[in-house]
């Protein structure tokens, strides 16, 4: 079940809700949570409960231990038995038959290795499940004594299939107790039904137009329908899961839960480095707070602790080469920003920072979208006009006119445009007392129900729209 389908936002979420706000008390509250979301679940995957039970299991029983023991050698074993598990389950289900692939292309070996489907994800969960475990280790967080309210940690279905990627001190005190008010259910529905927006109507819109372009051979590419199509597919990424994520925040507080946010307007960035404090934060995040610092960060052999981060953020994303090369791409980015790159930015205009930071990204977005080397490659001499491609064709101008009010809206949406509207308006209409509560009560509900309705008719006829994260 996705949250962008018709029968999550007219049978499952409504009947969610009437149920838990029904219950008078939090501790039933979590158990209808707990059910609903291993239902939310199933509905894709059943089989695949059982590996998030058990891994939620090991996660208990040594954040337990680790707590029970700590500063002895048992708290430092249960710590490495969680470790070896949950990347052992993650290793095995995503991982293995890339390697086996690998190893018989490289030996010549004939190593069979049945196909596995990817357990939906089991990138996110395994990553919270494993911060839980070290949080407690450190100390910075007690360990859960209730099995069930750290398996309401794992599984809720806000942010169980594509993130962002929760700590669990950041919501230990709400699994305890939350409140609701009538001003963070409203701001929660309307967090929703923006991220609603961005995913069916520009993210579904853009991703349909890009594959005009990129899914054609290489040689029938024009060198601007290359870059028309890669613009597209950056425009419909960054919807698709900045579109997830504001959904998943705002369901999380129409159920009293605090979620950080996952996104910064990562476009309007001025290098790699930058791009990276505002794209996917939870997972950079979870990386520098769990890997790179423990590492040694910027005090010991930071390119080689840059390298080692960059290479694993790459292969998170999926058991392909391609990922693997555009995690080593941005990795050597930040590099050169750390050691020259940035001070020579720095000394330039803003926009040529800007239009620096966009090429990279384009550029990076090729890596992504091809899963064959091959094809990436080709893409990209066209994009540079090394393949002798015709600089334009007719199937570009046509497509580019016909949705050129589209496109000016998308690339307006991927600015903070709307959010210094929305807070210059708040500030004029603050003095005046009728014209702030016609605006917040009035307007704004009434652009949201507007934007809902025609999510709804971009819905109505459609096949399955996963999300792009949904694969990670």
């Amino acid at each position: 079940m996705v949250f962008s389908s018709l029968i999550f936002l007219f049978a499952f979420l409504p009947l969610c809700l009437l149920l838990y706000y029904a219950i008078p008390r939090n501790s039933y509250r979590n158990v209808l949570l707990v059910s609903m979301s291993l239902f939310f679940y199933a509905w894709g995957e059943p089989k695949w409960i059982s590996v998030m039970l058990l891994c939620t299991l090991v996660n208990y029983i040594t954040g337990i231990l680790a707590e029970k023991h700590k500063g002895k050698w048992q708290s430092r074993a249960a710590l490495v038995a969680s470790l070896i598990i949950n990347l052992g389950a993650l290793g095995f289900f995503k991982y293995a038959g890339f390697l086996v692939s690998n190893l018989n292309h490289l030996t010549g070996l004939s190593i069979s290795f049945a196909e596995i489907a990817l357990p939906i994800g089991i990138s996110f969960y395994t990553f919270q499940s494993m911060s839980y475990v070290i949080d407690v280790y450190r100390g910075e967080v007690e360990a859960q004594r209730s099995y069930w309210k750290l398996l309401l940690y794992v599984s809720l279905f806000h942010q169980l299939i594509a993130g962002p990627i929760v700590r669990y001190k950041d919501i230990a005190a709400e699994i305890e107790n939350r409140r609701v008010t009538l001003d963070t259910f409203s701001a929660g529905i309307n967090r929703f039904v923006v991220g609603l927006g961005k995913k069916v109507i520009l993210a579904n819109t853009a991703g349909k137009l890009s594959a005009l372009f990129l899914d054609i051979p290489a040689a029938d590419m024009s060198v601007l329908g290359g870059w028309y199509g890669i613009i597209l597919f950056a425009i419909q990424i960054y919807f698709d899961f900045s579109g997830y994520s504001d959904m998943a925040i705002g369901l999380g507080k129409m159920f009293g839960f605090t979620y950080k946010e996952n996104f910064d307007y990562p476009y309007i960035s001025k290098s790699a480095t930058e791009f990276w404090r505002r794209w996917h934060i939870s997972l950079g995040t979870f990386f520098r707070d769990y890997l790179y610092i423990p590492l040694g960060g910027n005090r010991h052999h930071h390119i080689r602790n840059l390298t080692i981060v960059w290479l694993l953020t790459g292969l998170w994303h999926g058991a392909s080469w391609n990922f693997i090369l555009w995690g080593l791409y941005y990795g050597l980015l930040i590099i050169l920003e750390k050691l020259f790159l940035d001070k020579w930015l720095k000394k330039l205009p803003a926009v040529f920072n800007h239009i620096y930071l966009l090429f990279i990204v384009l550029i990076g977005w090729v890596f992504f979208y091809y899963t064959d080397l091959s094809r990436a490659a080709g893409l990209l001499g066209v994009l540079f006009g090394i393949n002798g491609n015709p600089i334009v064709n007719t199937e570009l101008s046509i497509t580019f006119l016909n949705n050129v009010i589209f496109f000016v809206i998308a690339i307006l949406a991927c600015t903070p445009l709307a959010k210094v509207l929305n807070r210059r308006i708040n500030t004029l209409a603050a003095p005046h007392a009728k014209a702030f509560i016609l605006y917040r009560e009035g307007i704004i509900p009434l652009m949201n129900a507007g934007l809902l309705l025609i999510s709804v008719l971009h819905l109505v006829g459609q096949s399955y729209n996963p999300f792009l994260y949904f694969r990670f």
